[in-house]
């Protein structure tokens, strides 16, 4: 019984390497213009070469031409990238333009004689009205500051002679997230590490202009705001920047996504930093996370 699959398995292999001729004659004289030979095994692993050759090659077109775009699903970082710069870019021409349309207005009403040169804001006051403190009071209001100042009159204690340095500074929130990691100036980490989504919204804490933007092979891509008063924020470990060298930001104003970039992070986080007049703060102390 052995026998007879041994010789099975030998023929059918000899079968396999047998070779045929393939031949074309010249009909005319009956002369042989062109022959050659092939097996069954050649012809099965030319057939699967080409097969793989195919594949090869559908597969390259697919991944360095612009088809690899139209598949269902796929979608490039870079795409997505672009969708939200431009975004931001709909949203600040929108700013801007209300703006300029503010401004023609006030510029149409002075030439006009409607407005009077005193009542015009500043170009940029659909974000920011300077009040006017110069509202005179009423009798009710005469009579309350002056009981109040007679009864504080010796009050020493609302005498601030030396104000803190955040005094009339409001901190916004970078970040909505929770603290992993918190200030430690003995381990020269002088920030708190916030989680976060992947991709969130990084806000500005206080109003400012981007001093620093660039990536760091530990910390990322890093951006830095210089505000009032000698403080510096710095935002850490970013997927996307959103602002450049000079910009002017308001508090709470996006300037960064959360991200898992530099060879520190080990998720998406945020780090930031509160340096105040080139000494490090503890965000704790003024931010309430």
């Amino acid at each position: 019984m052995a026998k007879k699959q041994h010789k099975k398995k030998h023929s059918f292999w000899k079968r396999v390497q047998l070779k045929y001729k393939l031949s074309f004659f010249n009909e005319s004289t009956l002369e042989e213009v062109w022959s050659f030979r092939l097996s069954q095994l050649s012809a099965f692993v030319a057939v699967g070469l080409f097969a793989v050759l195919l594949i090869l090659i559908t597969t390259l077109v697919i991944i360095k031409t612009p088809i690899r775009n139209y598949l269902p699903g796929y979608l490039d970082v870079e795409v997505r990238n672009n969708i939200v710069l431009n975004a931001l870019k709909i949203d600040s021409l929108e700013t801007l333009v209300q703006m300029q349309a503010l401004y023609l207005t006030n510029v149409t009403d002075i030439l006009t004689g409607k407005m009077t040169l005193d009542s015009v804001y500043r170009s940029d006051s659909v974000a920011f009205i300077t009040g006017n403190y110069d509202v005179p009071r009423s009798e009710n209001e005469e009579r309350f500051v002056k009981a109040f100042e007679e009864a504080e009159k010796y009050n020493f204690t609302v005498l601030n002679a030396n104000p803190t340095v955040t005094e009339g500074v409001f901190f916004h929130k970078p970040v909505n997230g929770m603290i992993s990691s918190h200030y430690d100036a003995e381990i020269r980490h002088y920030g708190v590490d916030l989680v976060a989504g992947l991709r969130e919204s990084v806000l500005a804490t206080l109003e400012g202009v981007v001093v620093y933007t660039g990536y760091d092979p530990q910390y990322g891509n890093v951006i830095g705001l210089q505000h009032k008063n000698g403080f510096v924020s710095i935002y850490k470990h970013n997927e996307l920047l959103l602002k450049e060298m000079g910009d002017q930001v308001v508090a709470g104003e996006a300037i960064a996504l959360i991200g898992n970039t530099g060879n520190l992070s080990t998720g998406p986080h945020l780090h930031f930093e509160l340096w105040y007049k080139g000494y490090p703060m503890n965000p704790e102390e003024y931010i309430a996370f």
